[in-house]
């Protein structure tokens, strides 16, 4: 089964659900604990009946899905149709699948030599290195965010980590602007829409990262 490129994924017109770094996400708000399990009861019996199983997060208040074919390493048809027959179990409880405000986080750490700074990384998170590139180091629980290595040259001074944070593109603006209201500095935009990088008031950087033009 082959993957779905961004715009793939946008032509489905899934209600709710957003892209984020290769899975599509949604997040439903449940008037208490007990809906949410409800949810997520019947969304594993479906994930049984489908033989796909999504990333769950129950808290008071909110339900987190998160769909990838982890064996093809994207978001393919099965996850599109997983993820309207979600939002249809949704609806028969009187809820929504939402993509407001859902977002994932990935740390970058820009080194002139990652080979000799990823296993530490990799032994003080409790990170692993999957394909032994020594390019990014994952959770094997999927609890922590990725941290993942960028080149960069060894002057100093030089900027170190930085995080990735990947949005829906609706939400891209609105960020930037309360971003900058709040004393931070658009740095630069050349790379968007795929992403932009913004400055706090002392210099430190964030990337806010979408899936287009990827």
């Amino acid at each position: 089964m082959s993957t779905l490129d961004g715009q793939q994924v946008a032509d489905a017109g899934l209600d709710g659900w957003v892209n984020l770094l290769g899975g599509l996400q949604t997040r439903v708000t449940t008037p208490d604990f007990a809906a949410g399990l409800a949810l997520v009861d019947a969304i594993g019996a479906l994930a049984d009946e489908l033989d796909h199983h999504p990333d769950l997060g129950l808290r008071p208040g909110q339900v987190d899905v998160r769909l990838r074919s982890h064996d093809v390493g994207g978001i393919t048809g099965r996850d599109v149709r997983m993820a309207r027959r979600i939002t249809e179990l949704a609806a028969a409880a009187g809820l929504r699948t939402a993509a407001a405000g859902v977002t994932r986080l990935e740390l970058g750490l820009d080194s002139p030599d990652q080979r000799a700074v990823a296993p530490f990384w990799g032994a003080v998170l409790g990170l692993v290195d999957e394909d032994g590139g020594a390019d990014e180091l994952l959770d094997p629980a999927r609890a922590l965010p990725t941290v993942w290595f960028q080149g960069s040259g060894a002057d100093e001074p030089r900027q170190r980590w930085h995080p990735d944070l990947w949005v829906d593109p609706a939400e891209v603006q609105p960020r930037i602007d309360a971003a900058v209201a709040a004393g931070g500095t658009l740095v630069d935009d050349a790379e968007a829409p795929a992403f932009w990088v913004l400055a706090d008031p002392e210099g430190n950087r964030v990337c806010l990262c979408t899936w287009q033009s990827r």
